[in-house]
């Protein structure tokens, strides 16, 4: 049986008409991504996919 996921919005949504977003939810072993607006499209990357995703992230985002 697995586990019912709980998603939690970023705190970065705002609460106007566009509120596609990136939601997160974590089992034990595993970090689930999707977008609002896709649902039932699920990302589960292994930790080293998920290193790499938000290190190539803070590169693209440095000020």
């Amino acid at each position: 049986m697995s586990p019912t996921l709980h998603w939690h919005k970023s705190s970065y949504s705002g609460g106007g008409e566009d509120e596609d977003c990136l939601e997160i939810a974590a089992t034990l072993t595993t970090l689930h991504l999707r977008e609002s607006d896709e649902p039932t499209t699920l990302l589960s990357p292994t930790p080293t996919t998920l290193n790499s995703l938000l290190t190539a992230l803070k590169g693209q985002f440095k000020v």
